[in-house]
C-alpha cells in the first residue's frame, strides 16, 4: 500500500513477465520492478484464485490477468505499461483495488483498540480524517502499513494490504479477543465491498460530474460518504498510490461495474493495471510492503518516523516502542534511500557497493522511470552512505556501475491540499 506515503512521506517493456510475492509485490521482468517469487499466470490456477467484482469486466476489456497476492488481477490492458503509466500522469486512470482488506472498527473503545496495534495518534484525528500508520510487532518490525480513517458516523475505517489480509485479520481478531476479555466495547466488521482508485490530474474534473458535493472541499487524506453517479453509499477518500491527486472509492459490489462504466464514459479515463501501479508508486517514492518494508525493518530504518504520533512516542504505548523510540534519537545502522542510475535496469536484490567494491546495501525496488528516462530504485544502505548526492555503485550482471543516492519522490507528488 502506500507506505504508501514515503514523503519526508509482455507488456510495456517488450514482453514482460510478472511475478507476485507473498506480500503482493510485483516483479516486471525486463522493467526491473520489485518482486520475489516465481511467475505464475492466473489462467493456470484460476480455480484457486480469488476474483474481484470486476473480474469479468477486466476480461471483457482486454485485461491481461495474473496471480497477485492470491487474486486474479490485471497487469495491463490493451495499452502498453508505459502508455498506462503516462496516461495516469497526464490524465487519469482507474485501478481495481478491491483485493485490499477493508475493515470497520466499532464501539466506544475503538480508538483504544486501534492504538494498541498501530503507531499513529488515532485519537487526534478529526471526523473523516485519515492517516497512514503501521502495524508493528514487539521487536519493532513492520507487520503491515495501512490507512485508518475516523469515519463519520462513529467508526474507524481501515484499509490494509491484500497480501497481508490473512495475517492482518488474524492479528486484529486476536487483539479483539484480548480486549473483549478486558471489558473493552469494540467489534470488528470485515467488509465485502468493492474498492477502485481514480488517479491523475484530471480526476477532480471527471468525478465532480457525478457528485452533488463540492470535491474541492475534500482534501488529501480526508473522506466522505457520497452518492457517486447515482450510486449511494460510496466512501470517497482523497488518497492513492501514484503520487497524483486521486481518490479511492469503496462502493457496493453489485454496482462497481456500473460506477466503472460511468467513469470510463469520460474520454479522460482509462483502465490501468498492476504494472503501471508499481512504476507509478516507485517514481513517487512510495514503499511496497514485502519489498521495501517488512517485519525485519523498523519505521526508523524505513524513514517512516513521521507515522509515529508525538504523544505515542512519549507514552511508548505501541508494540515495539521499546525498540523503535530509542532508535529515533540514536539513529540506525542502515537507512532506506532513493537511487538514480543509468545503464541496465536496477532490480530488487541488486547489491550496492562502496567505491572500493564492498557491499554496503541492497536494492528493494527498482525500475526504469517512464517519466525520467533513467533508472530509479530504493533500497537500504549503511548509514554512512545515506546522504543525498552520495556516489555509490550498483552491481548489475556482476559488473559495477555508477549510481547516486537521491531524494524521493523522484517525480514530484501532487496531493491536493485545497
Amino acid at each position: 500500500m502506500w507506505a504508501r506515503f514515503g514523503f519526508g512521506f509482455g507488456f510495456g517493456f517488450g514482453g514482460l513477465g510478472l511475478r507476485a510475492s507473498r506480500a503482493g509485490s510485483l516483479r516486471i521482468a525486463g522493467a526491473g520492478c520489485s518482486g520475489q517469487t516465481q511467475q505464475r499466470r492466473a489462467s493456470g490456477a484460476e480455480a484457486t484464485l480469488k476474483k474481484t467484482p470486476l473480474f469479468d469486466f477486466h476480461a471483457e476489456h482486454g485485461g491481461k490477468m495474473v496471480e497477485f497476492a492470491g487474486w486474479s488481477m490485471p497487469v495491463q490492458y490493451k495499452d502498453s505499461h508505459i502508455a498506462s503509466h503516462m496516461h495516469t500522469r497526464q490524465h487519469c486512470s482507474i485501478f481495481d483495488v478491491s483485493h485490499m482488506l477493508q475493515t470497520k472498527v466499532h464501539g466506544k473503545d475503538q480508538v483504544k483498540f486501534m492504538e494498541s496495534l498501530v503507531v499513529a495518534d488515532i485519537a487526534e484525528l478529526k471526523d473523516n480524517q485519515g492517516t497512514l500508520t503501521l502495524f508493528t510487532n514487539e521487536k519493532g518490525g513492520i507487520m503491515d502499513d495501512l490507512i485508518v480513517t475516523k469515519a463519520d458516523p462513529g467508526y474507524l475505517y481501515v484499509v490494509s494490504n491484500a497480501g497481508c489480509a490473512d495475517k492482518d485479520s488474524a492479528h486484529m481478531k486476536a487483539r479483539l479477543a484480548e480486549c473483549k476479555a478486558a471489558g473493552f466495547d469494540v467489534d470488528l466488521e470485515f467488509l465485502d465491498e468493492a474498492l477502485i482508485a481514480l488517479q491523475g490530474p484530471s480526476m477532480s474534473r471527471v468525478l465532480q460530474e457525478g457528485l452533488k458535493e463540492d470535491l474541492s472541499k475534500l482534501t488529501f487524506m480526508t473522506s466522505a460518504l457520497a452518492t457517486v453517479f447515482g450510486i449511494p453509499g460510496c466512501r470517497v477518500t482523497r488518497c492513492g498510490y501514484t503520487g497524483e491527486d486521486g481518490v479511492e472509492m469503496s462502493c457496493p459490489r453489485s454496482r462497481v461495474v456500473e460506477l466503472t462504466e460511468k467513469l470510463l464514459a469520460n474520454s479522460e479515463v482509462k483502465l490501468a493495471g498492476l504494472g503501471a501501479r508499481d512504476s507509478l508508486r516507485l517514481e513517487a517514492g512510495l514503499c511496497l510492503y514485502g519489498n521495501d518494508i517488512d517485519e525485519t525493518t523498523t519505521p526508523v530504518e524505513a524513514g517512516l518516523v513521521w507515522t509515529i504520533g508525538k504523544r505515542r512516542r512519549q507514552a511508548k504505548d505501541f508494540p515495539g516502542a521499546d525498540v523503535i523510540v530509542p532508535q529515533i534519537k540514536a539513529k540506525t545502522a542502515r537507512k532506506r534511500v532513493g537511487l538514480v542510475s543509468t545503464g541496465p535496469p536496477v532490480r530488487q536484490h541488486t547489491h550496492l557497493l562502496d567505491p572500493d567494491g564492498k557491499v554496503v546495501g541492497e536494492v528493494t525496488s527498482g525500475c526504469p522511470s517512464p517519466c525520467l528516462k533513467k533508472n530509479v530504485a530504493m533500497g537500504y544502505v549503511d548509514a554512512a552512505f545515506s546522504k543525498n548526492g552520495t556516489a555509490i555503485q550498483v552491481e548489475v550482471r556482476k559488473k559495477a556501475g555508477p549510481a547516486t543516492v537521491s531524494r524521493m519522490p523522484f517525480v514530484p507528488t501532487k496531493y491536493y491540499s485545497g
